[in-house]
C-alpha cells in the first residue's frame, strides 16, 4: 500500500499569499467602486435627478462635517451645504475626471464657504490688530474631548476668525492665500489665526474642566 504524502506550506508562505490576495480583493473593489462613481458623475452631468439625488446622499455627512466647521449653526452649515452641491451638478464638466473626485468636491465645499462668508459676514475683517498680545494656555486636557465638541468649539469662534483658523490650520493654506480670498492683509490673517487659537485653547479646556466636574460629581 502506498503511503500519500500531505503538502505542508510553510506558514510565512501562507501568510504572504493571504495578504496577497486580501490586497487584490480590496483593488478590485475599489476599481468597480471608481467606475460606478464615474457613471454616477456622468448621469448627474447630465441632469438625471435620481442620480443627483444619490450623489447627494453619498456625500452629504461629509459635505456637513466640512462645513460646520466654518459655520455658526447647524442650520447656517446646511445651507452653505445646499449651495456647494449646486455648484456641484452645474460645475461637473470641469471636474477633471484623473484626479479624485472626494478632493475636488471637498475644494468645492471650501469655496463656497467663503461665498457664503464674503456675502454675510466679511464686515468682521475691518480690524488689524496684529500686535496684539495673547494668553497662552495648556494643551493637556483638549485630547480627551470629543470631535463633536472641538467643532462646537470652533463654531463658537468670532467669523473671521474662524475662517482664518480653519483654512490655516485645517485646510494647509498660506496667510497670503488667505489673505487673497478673504480680502484682508496678511497681518490682519497673521493676527486672526493668533487670536483664533487662543480663543479655541480657552474653549476646550473650559468645556473639558465642565466634563471633569460633571464626572467628579456623578461619580
Amino acid at each position: 500500500m502506498v503511503a500519500l504524502k500531505l503538502l505542508v506550506i510553510p506558514t510565512n508562505l501562507l501568510k504572504n499569499v493571504c495578504v496577497l490576495v486580501v490586497v487584490s480583493l480590496i483593488e478590485i473593489a475599489k476599481a468597480i467602486e471608481e467606475k460606478e462613481l464615474q457613471n454616477l458623475l456622468k448621469d448627474c452631468q447630465k441632469g438625471k435627478r435620481h442620480s443627483q439625488d444619490r450623489l447627494y446622499r453619498q456625500y452629504y455627512a461629509y459635505a456637513m462635517g466640512i462645513c460646520l466647521r466654518y459655520s455658526r449653526t447647524r442650520e447656517e452649515a446646511i445651507e452653505i451645504v445646499n449651495d456647494g452641491f449646486v455648484k456641484i451638478f452645474t460645475k461637473l464638466d470641469k471636474y477633471n475626471r484623473r484626479l479624485s473626485f472626494k478632493g475636488w468636491f471637498r475644494r468645492v465645499m471650501i469655496n463656497s464657504s467663503i461665498d457664503y462668508y464674503r456675502r454675510n459676514e466679511k464686515h468682521y475683517n475691518s480690524l488689524d490688530i496684529s500686535h496684539a498680545s495673547y494668553e497662552a494656555s495648556s494643551d493637556s486636557a483638549i485630547d480627551k474631548l470629543s470631535e463633536h465638541e472641538i467643532i462646537e468649539a470652533i463654531q463658537k469662534l468670532p467669523p473671521s476668525y474662524r475662517m482664518v483658523f480653519n483654512l490655516f490650520v485645517i485646510e494647509g493654506y498660506k496667510h497670503d492665500e488667505i489673505a487673497h480670498q478673504l480680502n484682508i492683509s496678511v497681518g490682519t490673517s497673521k493676527s486672526n489665526l493668533a487670536i483664533a487659537r487662543n480663543k479655541l485653547k480657552k474653549y476646550l479646556l473650559s468645556e473639558s474642566g465642565e466634563n471633569l466636574n460633571r464626572g467628579n460629581h456623578g461619580g
